[in-house]
């Protein structure tokens, strides 16, 4: 046994985040299918805490980040359990989870492979995004649901979908919170590429085999230069939507979006 391997990290997850490393693979699976994967801190602090490792781990050549279940991530978690531990925590727990979780994926150095299914909503688009491929089914869409609670978009997302689609397409995203499809995120540039549900994970293996298989160097530099030179605005939009989302989470119109959405029915904002 080499220094090397004596040396190697152990990869374990939590319950619900799965991690291994087989094969140069990393991967990543947000586990908690109950509600399509909906985040809270321990699980974007756990994705954050496996990156950081990987990032000086030889052994890892390609990173995949999935959901479990049907769907890829619903976002963070708003149920009345999820928003009990916000109240434990401090309001800017999880956002700053998210904050830390979104910056491993961009600055890590090895690529990262988004296998988007289902929903990506919410703080799930930052997290797909931040990655370097971006490959969903047929199925999947993607949703910058934060105004329908009375918040703004975080984890970056400011920056990550303008530069991605432009600030038109991307202000039509935050303000209307829209559900854009498959086929129209992958021909606006949110996607790579679309694949039909049943042929999903052999693609995504494939494209995961040439990456693995590449010069990890020249994919290394590669990346960095690609983010040096579209997300020149990643670190600031993070303080600015941090900022901003702490003001909105102690505000009337989220207590009121948040009651609405568990309630099932319209919110009505008082814009105070």
């Amino acid at each position: 046994m080499t220094s090397v391997d004596a040396d190697a990290p152990t990869y374990t997850g939590i319950d619900d985040l799965t991690v291994e490393l087989a094969d140069g693979v990393l991967s990543v699976t947000l586990n908690r299918p109950d509600s399509l994967n909906s985040l809270n801190q321990p699980m974007l602090a756990g994705i954050a805490d496996t990156l950081n490792t990987a990032a000086s781990d030889r052994r890892v050549k390609v990173v995949r980040l999935g959901g479990a279940g049907r769907g890829f991530c619903s976002g963070a978690g708003i149920s009345d359990d999820d928003q009990a531990q916000k109240t434990v925590d401090g309001p800017a727990s999880v956002l700053d989870a998210a904050n830390d979780a979104v910056r491993a994926i961009v600055n890590l150095p090895q690529p990262v492979v988004a296998a988007v299914h289902g929903a990506a909503a919410g703080v799930g688009v930052s997290l797909a995004l931040a990655s370097d491929v971006v490959l969903a089914a047929e199925n999947a869409y993607f949703m910058l649901a934060f105004t329908k609670i009375g918040l703004m978009p975080d984890g970056g997302a400011s920056a990550l979908v303008a530069a991605a689609v432009g600030r038109t397409r991307a202000a039509r995203m935050a303000l209307l919170a829209e559900k854009i499809s498959a086929r129209e995120a992958f021909d606006w540039g949110l996607a790579a590429a679309v694949y039909p549900a049943d042929e999903f994970d052999a693609e995504v293996g494939k494209v995961l085999t040439a990456l693995k298989s590449g010069p990890a160097v020249a994919l290394r530099k590669t990346k960095h230069a690609i983010n040096a030179a579209t997300l020149t605005e990643f670190e600031p939009a993070l303080g600015r939507e941090r900022e901003g989302q702490l003001s909105l989470l102690t505000s009337p119109d989220f207590i009121e979006g948040i009651t609405a959405f568990q309630q099932r029915r319209p919110a009505k904002f008082s814009d105070f």
